[in-house]
Order: C-alpha cells, then sequence, then structure tokens
C-alpha cells in the first residue's frame, strides 16, 4: 500500500496572542498581516497543520534583520528541529520584539521544511510604528 503524502497547511500568520512555552495550546491569531509594529513583546509568526507525517521532522528557520548580540556581532539565523508526533500536527513558529527596537526593524523570514522542501515561507515586514500606519488603521486595537 502507497505511503499518503503530507498534506500541509499555513493556518494563521501575523500577530498572535502570547505563546506560552508550558501550555499545550498555540497562540491564537490577532490580525493576519506581515506587517508587524516594531513594539516591545508583540507576538508574531504562523501557525501550520501537518497531516500524515508522523515520525517525521521538520526543520524551521527564523532569520532576523540587523539583530546585533552583547558583543556587537551578527548572530547566525535561529534554527531548530521538531519530531512529529501525530498525524494531525499543528506548530506554531514565531518571535517577539524586545529593546532595543532599532535593530529588530526589517525583513523577518520564517520558514518551515519537511522532507528537504519548504513547506512554509513568510517574510514579515517590522517596522517602526507609523501613527497613521496601515496596520493601526486596520487593527485599532494593538
Amino acid at each position: 500500500m502507497a505511503k499518503k503524502k503530507p498534506v500541509i497547511k499555513i493556518r494563521t500568520y501575523g500577530i498572535h496572542s502570547t505563546w506560552d512555552a508550558k501550555s499545550k495550546e498555540l497562540p491564537k491569531v490577532k490580525a493576519f498581516t506581515t506587517d508587524i509594529p516594531a513594539e516591545i513583546d508583540i507576538e508574531f509568526g504562523l501557525n501550520i497543520n501537518i497531516q500524515n507525517a508522523r515520525g517525521q521532522k521538520i526543520f524551521f528557520c527564523i532569520d532576523h534583520p540587523g539583530v546585533t548580540d552583547k558583543a556587537g556581532n551578527y548572530p547566525a539565523a535561529f534554527t531548530g528541529e521538531v519530531h512529529i508526533t501525530n498525524n494531525n500536527w499543528d506548530f506554531y513558529l514565531g518571535d517577539t520584539i524586545w529593546a532595543p527596537i532599532e535593530d529588530k526593524c526589517g525583513p523577518w523570514r520564517m520558514t518551515i521544511e519537511l522532507n528537504g522542501q519548504v513547506i512554509a515561507d513568510k517574510t514579515f515586514n517590522v517596522s517602526v510604528d507609523e501613527p497613521d500606519s496601515e496596520v493601526k488603521k486596520r487593527f485599532a486595537y494593538l
């Protein structure tokens, strides 16, 4: 019998509720957008669902813009791998903004790979919030 192909869906992307690493609940989407205001502790990213891939691994990458460490060096992109634990599996990949804000502005690219193929790819444009920005107009509660 032929093995079923994995089915991948990006369920949400954009601004999310705060992620709690201790909880099994994934963050909830607040706004579908790729334009992220540069505000301390704002949570943004994407939530995917993968079916028919139990036992396999995904590889993820968050490529930050000009973020520097305490010594002023540019660290490598944040990467990792996660085992898919069931045949209807949800995964959240996200990040937040921390001080200082200035070096967090720019494109943040988040990718997820399965079996050597990119299955999710979103670039979030983080910028200092202008008073009349399009994000503020569309999502006044932020």
